[in-house]
């Protein structure tokens, strides 16, 4: 924390701070350490106190006991005067603050005396003559130097008192330290803003509390959470009418996803103000976590007949118990009792905004009246956010492939947006797209996501034709009727490459619905427990977006119970079969292991759809279609002898040798029909020969 240091003079025309300066030297025992044997332990103050003629000791011998008798008659005549008076300011300051918190006289006294503490050189080098102090001997060294009773000091100081309910002034309990250090001011700026001109008291507060920005979205930008405003908003609109105490929101979510300007937009429909609490001072540091709680106390004390709302943004400093292992407790855990009491008591409704949930005490949480997710918005709307942000840096299409990555937060596009229009001037109109899809992959990858790849479709194969598709099942009845019931659980099961996946994509495309893919990669942990959170949120999100839930390998989620080792291989398995069972959308698992399925698994799935090795007729119809994009031709009766001797062909097979004539162009069908031999003579457990003739 920054010093200032005044002139000498300023310091010599300020009468309170030279009583209280000699309280210190002789009425506290500081001379013992001011006055040495044969000079002063600070010359400076020396001077300041008038003892400047001991300073020269080849004009006149350092006598210390000479010296301690002139300080003690200046004391016995600053003690027979009348008390001097606070700077005008200070006094004018503390006043307007004793009427806004309800201060009495003494806590008043004790303000005053810590501002200037940490405001006046002087003050604070006679102070540093006490060496260190304990925090049992606080009371008694302020009742003494401001000549109050030590009951009424001690009483000021409680943690219950208002100078601490407010945070204007807390004791540091932590151990024995010099008086400055024990006197701890609501924040670093505090002392200079009560000193340094007349204002009101909720600008005494500018560093640590301040009004937020404008909303620059409406709640109609959060419709997918609409389930949760309809009761947010008309509980604040009414608790905020009645002046209800206790009222404390919890809004959590992925970074980027709008928390904050969620709260904002609140404050805006509701026509109330937002004052946020400030996460950095001013030259750009970070404050603590126990510093931004005291910002919190006097925000409460001073708003609480504002029409207003408080936002306490980025809270994981103070709540996170994430690293409790190695012996260190959140700020939230040190301060549990002030903590619950506040959050049952507050008087200015608060929104507590956070990234994650996860590490934060149940006791805690239980008593937010609401506890608000924030997720990523669904894919139909993100495209409307990424129209509405760039649609001048990248054509629809493009927009669309963005669209599709689940992982994209609003606040990542924005910010690349912008970066790319900032430079629009020094790129060519051909390299604005890139440039927005370099930077916000970049982002992305650093949150440990995937990024965008332009080369992938947009959304399911307009291409993909399910008559190639070897099953005994009606797909096409199987869509209609899920176009009327728009809830079932599906199990795909066959060999690799048969089209499982695209399946899904197909159908997604056909019911006209989203769909959230995922593979047993993005769903397992090694950390217990952290897989089951995973299949959870997973389902949720699809429920959110209406949309399909596909899970590719689901055979490593739902793996026969009777064979497992670990308890984790067991509670898997339930948590996914209970997401199954309450999942009221359409649900569809593919698997290549059927076998290696619980039991109980397999009887909750409605269909179970086998996709197997493509027929002699489907191999060859897919066959024509390849050489037909390749542009190699019509194939021969040779060539399709050929292929019919292959005996284990997918869909998936003709997909990765069209892959590879993008690399190693085939110079005939036979160099084509060979690629294929090659992909199934991989496979382990390949079928015989198809034996037909075409």
């Amino acid at each position: 924390m920054a010093r200032h240091y005044l002139s000498h003079r300023h310091c010599v025309n300020s009468p309170i701070i030279h009583l209280w300066v000699l309280r210190i030297l002789m009425s506290l025992g500081g001379h013992r350490n001011f006055i040495r044997s044969r000079d002063f332990s600070d010359d400076e103050l020396a001077e300041v106190l008038g003892l400047g003629k001991w300073l020269d000791t080849e004009d006149r011998e350092f006598d210390a006991a000479e010296v301690k008798k002139v300080l003690t008659d200046q004391l016995r005549l600053a003690n027979k005067s009348p008390t001097p008076a606070l700077p005008p300011i200070l006094k004018a300051n503390i006043e307007r603050l004793a009427m806004r918190v309800g201060m009495n006289q003494v806590e008043c006294s004790i303000l005053a005396f810590a501002a200037m503490l940490h405001h006046e050189d002087t003050l604070d080098k006679g102070a540093d003559t006490l060496s260190v102090i304990a925090t049992s001997d606080i009371a008694s060294v302020l009742a003494k130097i401001l000549d109050l009773p030590t009951s009424d000091v001690r009483t000021a100081l409680a943690n219950q008192g208002v100078l601490a309910r407010s945070g204007l002034l807390t004791v540091d309990r932590s151990g024995a330290a010099p008086l400055r250090s024990k006197l701890d001011l609501l924040s670093n700026q505090f002392a200079d803003a009560i000193l340094g001109t007349e204002t009101d008291p909720l600008n005494l507060l500018r560093d640590t509390v301040a009004p937020s920005p404008p909303a620059r979205l409406s709640l109609q930008d959060f419709s997918h959470i609409n389930e949760a405003l309809t009761i947010l908003r008309p509980y604040l609109a009414r608790v905020i009418k009645e002046g209800r105490s206790g009222v404390n929101i919890f809004i959590y979510g992925p970074p980027g996803t709008g928390k904050s300007e969620l709260a904002r937009a609140l404050a805006a429909e509701l026509r109330c103000e937002l004052l946020e609490i400030a996460s950095e001072d001013d030259d750009g540091d970070a404050v603590s976590g126990e510093r931004r709680l005291r910002a919190y106390r006097a925000a409460q004390c001073f708003f609480d007949q504002r029409h207003a709302l408080l936002l306490f943004d980025e809270v994981e400093d103070i709540f996170s118990n994430g690293i409790a292992q190695f012996g260190n407790r959140s700020t939230a855990v040190r301060c549990k009792a002030w903590l619950n009491r506040t959050l049952e008591n507050n008087r200015v409704p608060t929104l507590w905004v956070s990234n994650s949930i996860q590490g934060i005490d149940p006791a805690f949480m239980r008593r937010f009246d609401l506890q608000i997710e924030l997720p990523i918005p669904p894919r139909h709307q993100r495209e409307r956010i990424l129209q509405s942000v760039c649609s001048d840096l990248a054509d629809t299409r493009t927009l669309a492939i963005m669209a599709g990555a689940e992982t994209l937060a609003p606040a990542v596009v924005e910010r690349a947006a912008n970066v790319v229009r900032s430079i629009r001037t020094d790129i060519d109109d051909d390299h604005r797209t890139s440039a927005l899809i370099w930077l916000t992959n970049r982002s992305l990858e650093a949150q440990g996501h995937r990024g965008i790849d332009l080369s992938e479709a947009a959304g399911s194969p307009e291409d993909y034709d399910i008559a190639l598709l070897n099953t005994d099942v009606d797909l096409d009845t199987i869509k209609a009727n899920l176009l009327k019931q728009a809830s079932a659980r599906i199990c795909l099961y066959g060999p690799p490459g048969t089209g499982k996946s695209a399946f899904g994509r197909w159908l997604a495309l056909q019911l006209e619905k989203p769909l959230v893919l995922r593979s047993v990669s993005e769903l397992s942990s090694k950390w217990v427990g952290e897989s089951e959170k995973a299949i959870a949120a997973a389902f949720r999100q699809a429920e959110r977006e209406r949309a399909i839930l596909m899970l590719d390998e689901v055979d490593s989620f739902l793996r026969n119970r009777a064979g497992a080792r670990e308890v984790w291989e067991v509670t898997q398995v339930n948590e996914m079969l209970t997401r199954m069972e309450s999942f009221e959308g359409i649900f569809i698992a593919s698997t290549n292991l059927m076998d290696s399925i619980d039991p109980a698994a397999l009887r909750r799935f409605d269909l179970k759809i086998e996709l197997d090795y493509l027929r002699p007729e489907q191999a060859k119809q897919l066959l024509l279609r390849t050489c037909h994009t390749l542009n190699l031709g019509e194939p021969t009766q040779n060539d399709c002898l050929q292929l019919s001797r292959i005996g284990c062909l997918t869909p998936g097979d003709f997909a990765s040798a069209t892959r590879r004539h993008r690399f190693s162009p085939f110079g005939s069908i036979n160099a084509l029909v060979t690629a294929l031999q090659m992909e199934c003579a991989l496979k382990p457990n390949r079928a015989q020969s198809m034996g037909f003739l075409s």
